[in-house]
């Protein structure tokens, strides 16, 4: 690892940072988090739960261990991951992989009993923050799957019954928590240059396209990719996604997921993309294959849909002999997702009225010891 080649090397990172994921489905803004956790040091050492930590403080987990550890590990920024890290982080867990401290999102985290996970590196002055990207959260990426509209669609207008979800989706009695609530994401180019690579394509590179959804990027697409990425000795992968409304012509129901300006972020995040073409043709198409000077076309082993009308979609890189079919190995894909959020419904929704309970519980008592700090603070007056 490149930690212990460093210190082989007697040269050590000035600030190795730890951020600590309680991620049960890993998405865009988990990667936004990691990203800023990474501009606050050199080194990056992110500490995944095991399923059964998970189950326990938040309810079941989207995404099994395995499939997390390595998503996480192909985040860019990542470092370097620690499997089944403890869901309380301690000043020990700290010590124990030379980190100098903990970075986790401004939004509170909470033990099953309602303690706050990072009560004791905060108060040894170790913790730092950072701003939850708005907009996202598995509360309302499950709540989309769920609902099936397709109001979360760019260019769409929201609909009455997506309010109602907005509204109500993962409810307490007591109402909203503002961290497991859902809010509208809202693109920015700044967004989309903190994300990007940056980095133009080397005489040497061989230039690799890939098209399609990569609706919730899971590890099927993570795998897929890192195949694809392999497939070269310097590769350069661009990958081309399509509009909302062209996924929705192919895959039907309420695909995609995620909007188009979602799909972007996430995929930016991966390390083994170069580039992304945000609104790319269904068709690859020899404009589009001499802009970018591809050598080398690649699809995996899910079925091509014929474009609108009716044709191949990858018959000119076919024709030029540069078309290639990839298996990872992994069959997962956005349907195994979604279904399983279907069959654990009332699991979901339950784990999210839970979570809610807890965040208003832990704003009340803050705001009552604030209240009673004030109360103990004298009159400028008194001669107390």
């Amino acid at each position: 690892k490149l930690r212990n080649s460093w210190r082989n090397l007697q040269i050590q990172p000035d600030k190795t940072q730890c951020s600590v994921c309680h991620y049960d489905m890993v998405h865009y803004g988990h990667s936004n988090q990691l990203r800023q956790a990474r501009s606050m040091g050199d080194y990056l050492i992110v500490g995944v739960h095991t399923d059964e930590e998970i189950a326990k403080h938040k309810g079941p987990p989207v995404f099994t261990q395995e499939e997390r550890y390595k998503m996480v590990r192909a985040i860019k920024w990542v470092d370097e991951v620690i499997e089944g890290a403890p869901y309380v982080t301690t000043l020990e867990t700290l010590d124990k992989y030379n980190c100098d401290f903990c970075v986790h999102g401004d939004d509170i985290t909470l033990t099953a009993d309602g303690k706050d996970t990072y009560e004791e590196v905060k108060t040894a002055g170790r913790y730092r923050e950072c701003k939850r990207t708005q907009g996202v959260s598995t509360t309302d990426l499950v709540g989309r799957m769920l609902l099936m509209t397709k109001a979360h669609h760019s260019n769409i207008e929201k609909n009455s019954d997506y309010q109602q979800h907005t509204d109500n989706f993962g409810k307490g009695p007591k109402g909203h928590s503002p961290w497991t609530g859902v809010s509208q994401f809202l693109q920015t180019s700044q967004k989309i240059i903190q994300f990007a690579s940056g980095k133009e394509p080397q005489p040497n590179d061989t230039i690799i396209y890939v098209a399609g959804a990569f609706d919730l990027f899971h590890i099927g697409h993570v795998d897929f990719l890192e195949s694809v990425y392999n497939m070269a000795q310097r590769p350069y992968v661009i990958v081309g996604l399509h509009f909302d409304q062209e996924v929705n012509r192919y895959k039907g129901k309420n695909y995609p997921i995620m909007n188009i300006h979602e799909r972007t972020l996430s995929v930016l995040a991966c390390r083994y993309v170069s580039e992304v073409v945000i609104g790319a043709p269904y068709s690859v198409t020899a404009d589009l294959l001499d802009h970018f000077k591809v050598d080398l076309v690649c699809h995996g082993k899910t079925e091509v849909m014929v474009d609108k009308d009716g044709a191949d979609p990858y018959a000119e890189a076919k024709q030029r002999n540069i078309f290639k079919t990839i298996h990872s190995g992994n069959e997962l894909t956005t349907d195994h997702i979604v279904q399983r959020i279907i069959k654990n419904r009332l699991l979901f929704e339950a784990r999210n009225q839970k979570k809610e309970a807890k965040e208003l519980a832990a704003i009340q008592a803050v705001r009552k010891r604030n209240e009673q700090l004030k109360e103990d603070v004298p009159d400028e007056g008194s001669n107390e």
